[in-house]
C-alpha cells in the first residue's frame, strides 16, 4: 500500500500545482479554491492516504459509499453529496455533510427543509443547473432556475449556498468553457437579486479533464476523483 500512497500524494502535489498555475493565471489567489476529492472509485486505504496529505473535503456521488466512507477520515475532514439525491435518502446524509451540491427541484430542497427542520439544523445546499442542457444529465434548466431559488429562499432550515454544474465531458477542455462562463454568469446575476437566504458564494465546477478550464472562469470548489486516485495507479 506504500506504492499507492506514495502515488496518490504526488498527484495531489500535481493538481494543486495546476490549481495554482491556473488561479495565477486568471488572476485569482489559489487558497480560496477548495480542492475536493471524489472517492467513487477510491479504497479505504486510498481514502486515508489523500486525508493523510491535506485533503480535507471529500465527495461521494452515492448514499451507500458516502455512509461507508464517512468514518474513514475522521472530523478533521468534510464530506460532500455530489450526486443525484433521492428524497427517501435525505435522512442518511443530512446532518453528516458539509454540503448537498445536487439540488435540482423544489420538491428535493421542500423534503431536505422538512427534515432539517426535525432534527433543528441548517442544510447548506447548492443548486445544480444542467446549463448545457444534456437530456442524460441531472440539473435544473437555465428557465427554471429562478423559480428555484426563490422558493427555496423561502425555507428556513435551508441555506442556497451557490451554483453547481457538470459540464460535457471532453477531452478538448475549451469547449465547455463557455459552460462555466454561462453558469459564472448565472450566479453574478442571482447574487445581484439580493435575496434573503441567497448566497452566491460557491460555485461548484471542473472535475479532473476540466477544472483548470473551470478555475480560469470563476470556479471556487473543484471535484476531482480520478486524478487523485487513478493516474498512474
Amino acid at each position: 500500500m506504500t506504492d499507492i500512497a506514495e502515488i496518490i500524494k504526488n498527484n495531489i502535489i500535481e493538481v494543486r500545482r495546476k490549481i495554482e498555475n491556473a488561479a495565477i493565471k486568471a488572476g485569482r489567489d489559489p487558497g480560496e479554491i477548495t480542492l475536493v476529492a471524489v472517492t467513487k472509485t477510491a479504497l479505504p486505504e486510498m481514502v486515508a492516504a489523500a486525508a493523510n496529505n491535506g485533503i480535507k473535503d471529500f465527495a461521494e456521488n452515492r448514499v451507500q459509499e458516502l455512509t461507508k466512507k464517512l468514518a474513514l477520515t475522521g472530523d478533521s475532514c468534510r464530506w460532500h453529496m455530489i450526486g443525484h439525491l433521492q428524497t427517501n435518502k435525505i435522512k442518511q446524509v443530512l446532518g453528516k455533510v458539509r454540503l448537498i451540491h445536487s439540488v435540482d427541484s423544489i420538491e428535493l430542497a421542500e423534503a431536505i427543509q422538512k427534515r432539517a427542520e426535525a432534527l433543528d439544523i441548517y442544510a447548506d445546499i447548492l443548486i445544480e443547473v444542467n446549463v448545457s442542457g444534456e437530456e442524460t444529465k441531472f440539473g435544473v434548466s437555465k428557465d427554471a432556475l429562478m423559480f428555484l431559488i426563490e422558493n427555496a429562499s423561502r425555507l428556513k432550515n435551508v441555506n442556497v449556498r451557490g451554483l453547481m454544474t457538470i459540464a460535457p465531458y471532453t477531452e478538448s477542455s475549451e469547449s465547455v468553457r463557455p459552460i462555466f462562463r454561462m453558469l459564472r454568469q448565472l450566479s453574478l446575476d442571482i447574487g445581484s437579486e439580493k435575496i434573503d437566504n441567497v448566497h452566491m458564494d460557491i460555485l461548484s465546477m471542473g472535475m479532473s479533464n476540466d477544472f483548470e478550464t473551470a478555475i480560469e472562469e470563476g470556479s471556487n470548489l473543484i471535484r476531482i476523483g480520478r486524478s487523485i486516485f487513478n493516474k498512474n495507479i
